[in-house]
């Protein structure tokens, strides 16, 4: 029996794993590991029944459970495989592949288009910084953004300094909601956001940084938050913060994360 386990045997078992522990990993930053434990305890019970015991009748049932519960479990952990597969297509290694396969005369172009994204919202977040003047602005990527856009005020307006400038002034109606930027242009603003929930954000980042690494962490945008009380410029991606930006490492971010 030994001597059937071969090394495409150890391979299988070591991407299982490597594959669990990803989830796993996921699920605990998304507050479902319990649950997840929940459904990996009942497959080992199913598993242990049926291939070990051989229990015909016991078996049968928990057959019937089983194809019943991934339908179950789709719909409790729907935002956590949507993250999952975002997380997949967002990866780094996922985006030296799509480059490999780009021309070069697309990469200055797409470069070009990037950094006429990218000025007017590093100039417009150094100026608001300087005043002190609240903002967050999320940029979209693979993950649509149209239920928060429905959220808000509909722009659908170039990207521009004097415009981003204008909507978080602090008299503007739309001062308190979000921008979301998409397809190269400001789609809306005033827009609600959903708020992260985590303890461990310093007592110090306020409603906006709430928010910030709520739409990261739920999508693969990247949102950028100017604080209202120290001027501050921050960036939250993937649930995770840079905090205390200047100009150049704003740009230099963006420019990464946006080609």
């Amino acid at each position: 029996m030994l001597l059937e386990f071969g090394i495409k045997d150890i391979i299988d078992v070591v991407l299982v794993a490597l594959m669990l522990y990803y989830i796993y990993r996921l699920m605990r930053e998304s507050r479902s590991v319990n649950a997840f434990k929940g459904v990996i305890f009942f497959v080992i019970v199913w598993l242990f029944v049926s291939q070990v015991l051989e229990m015909r009748l016991l078996g049968t049932i928990f057959d019937k459970l089983v194809s019943v519960g991934i339908l179950a479990v789709i719909i409790i952990f729907q935002e956590d495989i949507r993250k999952f597969l975002f997380n997949i297509g967002g990866h780094q290694r996922m985006k030296v592949l799509r480059r490999l396969f780009t021309s070069s005369k697309q990469k200055d172009k797409d470069s070009k288009e990037v950094k006429q994204i990218i000025m007017p919202l590093v100039m417009a977040s150094i100026n608001m910084s300087r005043q002190k003047v609240g903002a967050l602005i999320v940029l979209e990527r693979n993950a649509t953004l149209d239920d928060i856009v429905a959220t808000g005020d509909t722009i659908d307006a170039n990207i521009n300094q004097r415009l981003i400038e204008n909507i978080f002034f602090k008299n503007s109606p739309l001062h308190d909601g979000a921008m979301i930027i998409a397809d190269k242009r400001i789609k809306a603003a005033g827009c609600i956001l959903p708020v992260s929930h985590d303890l461990s954000i310093p007592k110090e980042l306020g409603l906006r940084h709430r928010a910030a690494k709520g739409v990261s962490e739920e999508t693969d945008a990247v949102a950028i938050v100017v604080s209202e009380e120290t001027g501050g410029i921050s960036v939250a991606i993937k649930g995770r913060f840079r905090l205390h930006l200047s100009a150049e490492e704003l740009e230099s971010i963006l420019t990464a994360e946006l080609l």
